[in-house]
């Protein structure tokens, strides 16, 4: 991974956990909030309960005429004091003596407190004024919570980290792949434009001396139309999605006469002779489109042909079939050879592009491409055309 591609993934990363991590915060404090009202609400009611059981423990005693002995509450969170009218003890087991008497519910940030009072007419019969309930469970429980919550929204983080690093992983593949495959490219070019180029100013400069005149404007020829074809496969590939399509009817039979001409000057200097069988076929597509399909697949059979062999290329009720006698392609190689870039082998060079192109246009117009190879034998391509005469009838 370069640099900008680690300050992309850096950035994406910042931006993308940030702020999921902060949608999230926001709803974890909405809900911690409502949490806490609630737990206070619980803690009060629980309080309040426990204070209306003291008091009636405590009048029903007054009311049979014994002494009230104080007790231990069932709920062993419940401490409780006792006071008088002046708020001097009678009873506590309170851990807290920081009592605010004039609020009847309060927090001192440790324990809550919950002060019930006995009225006038009890006050100088039972001498209590004050009941006192303390627990420390409110704070205890909102602790807890914010444990929980804090926890939450950590590996809430740290998952959406997770999830964001392979997501961003994922996306920049493709960028990384087109990246590499056009650094490939660019390389790939300047060796496949550097033999017909040298070619041509070795033939020039031969020429110029006067010495096999008419060997070397066959290279020069044979060059020009090399770096021909290449140019029109980079302008096709950079510039077809911005193209329109001229569709029309056209004979293709003639269309391959046509390129199997022009090809015969590149293909001698391998001394390679090209046999075309072709009869009428009329189809409806775009000329352009259906040339790159027709010289691609002849200059990739003149590319892995061996020298001093021949390319049998046949049209014949709808179906193109072009034939070498080359390198062949490996099972394993076909799965991938119509990929962008993908050379069928590096020694050759070429730029990959052209069987991308040729599988793009079919794509298109909905043909059927089939190889059948065996290294060391040959390959052949067979399109067949049958859908393009079918949108003219």
């Amino acid at each position: 991974m370069n640099k900008d591609e680690k300050k992309a993934l850096i950035s994406f990363l910042l931006i993308y956990v940030s702020s999921t991590v902060l949608f999230i915060g926001i709803m974890l404090y909405s809900y911690y909030t409502n949490e806490v009202k609630n737990l206070d609400k619980q803690c009060n009611m629980i309080m309040s309960t426990a204070a209306s059981k003291i008091k009636t423990d405590i009048l029903k005693s007054h009311m049979d005429h014994i002494a009230y002995v104080p007790s231990k509450v069932k709920n062993r969170s419940i401490n409780y004091g006792l006071f008088d009218k002046n708020q001097n003890i009678i009873f506590s087991n309170l851990e807290s003596n920081e009592i605010d008497f004039s609020k009847i519910v309060h927090y001192n940030g440790e324990y809550n407190f919950h002060i019930s009072t006995f009225e006038d007419k009890y006050e100088n019969k039972i001498n209590i004024k004050y009941i006192v309930i303390e627990t420390q469970q409110g704070y205890s429980d909102k602790w807890n919570l914010k444990i929980l919550t804090l926890s939450i929204l950590i590996f809430s983080a740290v998952f959406i980290l997770i999830i964001g690093y392979f997501l961003s992983k994922l996306l920049l593949k493709p960028v990384r792949e087109k990246i590499l495959h056009m650094d490939n490219f660019i390389k790939d070019s300047a060796h496949e434009l550097n033999t017909p180029i040298a070619v041509l100013l070795t033939s020039a400069s031969t020429l110029k001396q006067g010495r096999n005149t008419e060997k070397m404007l066959q290279y020069m020829i044979s060059s020009a139309k090399q770096i021909s074809h290449i140019y029109n496969d980079i302008h096709f590939s950079a510039f077809n999605e911005i193209d329109e399509d001229l569709n029309q009817d056209f004979d293709l039979s003639l269309m391959i006469k046509e390129s199997v001409g022009y090809f015969n000057d590149i293909a001698i200097t391998k001394l390679i002779i090209i046999e075309v069988e072709a009869y009428e076929t009329i189809i409806f597509m775009d000329k352009n489109k259906t040339q790159r399909i027709i010289n691609n697949l002849l200059s990739n059979a003149i590319k892995y042909s061996k020298k001093d062999s021949r390319i049998l290329v046949k049209l014949k009720e709808n179906i193109l079939s072009v034939e070498d006698f080359g390198i062949g392609i490996s099972k394993e190689d076909q799965k991938s050879i119509f990929k962008r870039y993908k050379r069928g082998n590096n020694i050759e060079g070429g730029f990959g592009i052209g069987l991308d192109i040729v599988c793009r246009v079919i794509q298109e117009y909905n043909l059927s491409l089939n190889l059948e190879s065996k290294p060391k034998m040959g390959s052949t391509f067979i399109v067949d055309f049958s859908n393009a005469k079918q949108i003219n009838n």
